[in-house]
């Protein structure tokens, strides 16, 4: 299949409905918290998306409809001195899965971090996500070397 990627409008209400539900519905699986986002998050969320300046989203688009969501922040490389991009949530609707959606997220990622001079594409994977480590070892990401990453809440 192919798949229209573009920036997600967050001002748009279609898209920004299309970024709370993509997230939602990722939220509500084993990877995800297997509990839908909490109602005062799905209305905080975009308010809060809007004013992260370093926030970027896109939307991969089977015709109209939103199928597949990247959230990422552009972040600095201090062993680099240049930006980077970590894609902190990447989540396809799962009857398009294996159908190209991810990878088409993943180029639009990529595509801008090399246009703003980053020097790296940073990202997070739990390890019992192997659907996902595998798109992301196809597309050139590094598995062979581990590093933990911690959590701490702090909201109760």
């Amino acid at each position: 299949m192919n798949f229209h990627v573009r920036p997600a409008d967050l001002d748009d209400a279609r898209d920004a409905g299309s970024v709370v539900a993509l997230l939602d519905s990722y939220a509500r699986e084993p990877v995800g918290l297997s509990k839908p986002l909490p109602h005062d998050v799905r209305e905080r969320l975009i308010p809060a998306l809007k004013d992260i300046a370093n926030a970027r989203v896109w939307l991969a688009l089977d015709g109209d409809a939103a199928v597949g969501i990247a959230v990422c922040f552009v972040g600095f490389s201090t062993f680099r001195a240049k930006p980077l991009l970590n894609i902190h949530d990447l989540a396809v609707l799962p009857e398009y899965r294996g159908k190209g959606a991810g990878r088409a997220l993943l180029q639009a990622a990529e595509d801008y971090a090399r246009r703003e001079g980053c020097c790296r594409l940073t990202l997070e994977v739990l390890e019992a996500n192997a659907g996902a480590r595998a798109l992301y070892r196809r597309f050139g990401f590094d598995d062979s070397t581990v590093t933990r990453f911690l959590v701490k809440p702090l909201d109760g």
